[in-house]
């Protein structure tokens, strides 16, 4: 039966059984197959590839892979120039505008607190997510390899972290969204922008205290939730560092 060899780099080995992991192995070739389909076999979602060589020649999820090929699947690059190489997808992966699974709740308030455009309901189906990742040019935010496989889906990343908190810090440092960072702009409830607004505007939404204590005020321009510096505040600055530190507080 005609083979090929394939071997996957850096990140990519943690969707691989350990016999797998940074080395290349040999594989049946039993069918006439694209690459995109031959990686996903091996519960690699395309969506986390950013290069694919074929006997070191620069090729697309389309091509047909041929016995013999020697194939090598390589994650998005930072701080490398592979601009002579055949890039698979439009736009860079780290665009920062996501859509969440139903599973991520926690992760999407965190990512929506830091400033980024986060759409997510907790009733969403994989092919809702799909849909709305492929109209509106969203990153698909997962744990679940099944549904980075829908076709329609050309951006997204498999979360690793299990914990929300490191699951924000961890796509913090993956897709190097640092310097995209707007903290307290967005509303944790809708993900609609705050605006500031007079008091007067949002009086009726305020508690006796709030009222009394309070001149600050921000309020969101979609669902019209009301926002001020209260006692979770500073919590709130303290979780935000926590974000975007190295580590976390001892």
């Amino acid at each position: 039966m005609p083979q090929v060899q394939l071997r996957f780099y850096e990140e990519l080995n943690d969707f691989l059984p350990p016999e797998r992991r940074k080395v290349s192995f040999t594989h049946d070739l039993s069918r006439r197959t694209s690459v995109k389909d031959l990686i996903e076999s091996f519960g690699v979602p395309h969506t986390e590839v950013e290069v694919i060589l074929a006997n070191g020649r620069s090729v697309d999820f389309a091509y047909i892979v041929q016995p013999d090929d020697r194939i090598s699947v390589y994650p998005m690059f930072e701080g490398l120039d592979i601009s002579p190489l055949l890039r698979l997808r439009e736009k860079p992966l780290r665009e920062p505008h996501f859509v969440v699974d139903a599973n991520l709740g926690q992760l999407a308030r965190y990512l929506r607190l830091l400033g980024f455009d986060v759409v997510y309901r907790n009733d969403f189906t994989d092919r809702e997510v799909a849909r709305i990742a492929s109209e509106e040019k969203r990153i698909v935010l997962t744990r679940d390899r099944a549904l980075l496989q829908h076709r329609i889906i050309t951006h997204g990343y498999f979360v690793r972290a299990v914990k929300p908190r490191e699951q924000a810090r961890e796509i913090l440092a993956r897709l190097d969204l640092y310097r995209e960072l707007h903290p307290f702009t967005r509303c944790l409830r809708c993900n609609g922008e705050l605006e500031d607004v007079d008091k007067q505007a949002v009086l009726h939404q305020l508690e006796p205290k709030t009222k009394k204590y309070y001149e600050r005020f921000r309020r969101c321009k979609a669902c019209g939730q009301a926002y001020w510096k209260g006692s979770h505040f500073d919590r709130m600055e303290k979780l935000c560092d926590y974000f975007t530190t190295a580590s976390g507080p001892t």
